[in-house]
Parts: C-alpha cells; sequence; structure tokens
C-alpha cells in the first residue's frame, strides 16, 4: 500500500513540473506555422464591482485568420459584428453597429500584444525581445507558455498561450489573456487549420464600408 501511495504521489508531483519541451514547442508553432485559420469563442471576464459578490463575464464567437508576419483577421460574428484586420500597414477596427472605423499604424499598435504571439513573430527570439516567456505545467491536452510583456506600460498583464501537439504538427489551442485592469479574456480555438492553401494575403485587405466614419488616433 505504501508502495502505491508513493507511486500516487509520484505521479501528482509530474502532473505539476512544467513540461521541459514547451518552449520548444512554441519555437516550432513560429516557425512551421506560416499561416493559419481557426474558428474561436472568446469568453471575456470582468472583476466584480465594488460591493459586490459576483463576476461580469459575456461569450463571442467568430473566426481567425493569419499569414505571417503581418497580417491577421478576426470576424466576430456573435453577440454582435465585428471585425479587426491587420494588413501589414494599418490596423482596422470595424464596429458594425456603431458604423465607424478606426485605423491606425499597425507598426504603433502591435508591439506587446497577444497578436503578436500568435501571427506576428518569426520566432522565439523576436518573441523575446517584447515578452518574458516561461514554460508552464501541461494541462487540459495542451503544453503552456507564460507571456509577460517586458513594456511596463502594456495594457497587457500577461497571456498564457496553449499549443496542442498533434504529432508533429503543433497548433494553437487557447489563449487566456490578463489585462492590468483585472480583466481575463479567454480565446478557445477549434478546428485550427495549418498553412491552408486558399488563405492569401488578399482576404486581409479591408474596405471600408460606404458611410461607415474613419477615425484616426
Amino acid at each position: 500500500m505504501r508502495g502505491a501511495g508513493a507511486g500516487l504521489a509520484i505521479a501528482a508531483l509530474s502532473a505539476g513540473v512544467a513540461s521541459a519541451s514547451s518552449l520548444d514547442t512554441l519555437e516550432s508553432f513560429l516557425k512551421s506555422t506560416k499561416s493559419g485559420r481557426a474558428d474561436f469563442t472568446q469568453v471575456v471576464t470582468s472583476p466584480a464591482k465594488a460591493g459586490q459578490t459576483t463576476v461580469r463575464s459575456k461569450t463571442s464567437t467568430g473566426q481567425f485568420s493569419f499569414v505571417r508576419p503581418t497580417r491577421f483577421r478576426f470576424d466576430y460574428v456573435k453577440p454582435f459584428p465585428q471585425v479587426i484586420v491587420a494588413d501589414g500597414q494599418t490596423l482596422w477596427l470595424y464596429d458594425a453597429d456603431l458604423e465607424q472605423v478606426t485605423a491606425r499604424k499597425q507598426t504603433q499598435a502591435l508591439g506587446s500584444t497577444p497578436a503578436a504571439l500568435v501571427a506576428t513573430a518569426a520566432d522565439l527570439s523576436a518573441l523575446q525581445k517584447e515578452f518574458t516567456l516561461d514554460a508552464q505545467p501541461d494541462a487540459d491536452g495542451l503544453q503552456w507558455v507564460q507571456a509577460t510583456p517586458k513594456n511596463r506600460e502594456s495594457t497587457i498583464q500577461s497571456v498564457r498561450m496553449g499549443l496542442r501537439v498533434d504529432g508533429v504538427q503543433v497548433s494553437l489551442g487557447k489563449l487566456e489573456i490578463f489585462d492590468a485592469m483585472g480583466q481575463r479574456s479567454v480565446l478557445s480555438f477549434e478546428r485550427f487549420e495549418v498553412n491552408p492553401a486558399n488563405l492569401g494575403a488578399a482576404q486581409f485587405n479591408f474596405v471600408t464600408p460606404k458611410g461607415v466614419s474613419v477615425i484616426r488616433p
């Protein structure tokens, strides 16, 4: 019995040890996944207000795609249509309900953001210029890496990136984003396509709809 108990203790300790290969897995993802496309579900949880014990959360769904190193796109479908597009020069944020587009220079708008983790970094060394990277314990069938922005003025406190390994192929499973205001955003990716043949740069061109105002901060 004592032997069985020791075995269980060792198994429990092993489960809590970070995978030594999680940073290698991230390197493999950055180098081998030149483009990708997936469905996503995003759950944003805000901290409870003063005097309240319940937290507030909202769920959105849509599609995500990218072509490394300068283009990505989030198409939010539910509950409200919204588009975020980086075309290599400009980051466009289109809110259909407000009939408004915000356009920023892409190089100024990204940097220490979750998008840099997924879609714009070419390799691990490039990512380490913006983030401190730490291997985390494996969980939920994913290998985890925590990224902390080196820029102290970043609105992002930290990002946890969950990578799914299937044989030699690595895909993105989850992103857990914690911001400086205590808000937590979890993006879960399904049906992730690695290097899809029909995903080209033209799909990241943004055309402002007629009658929609454009704001350039």
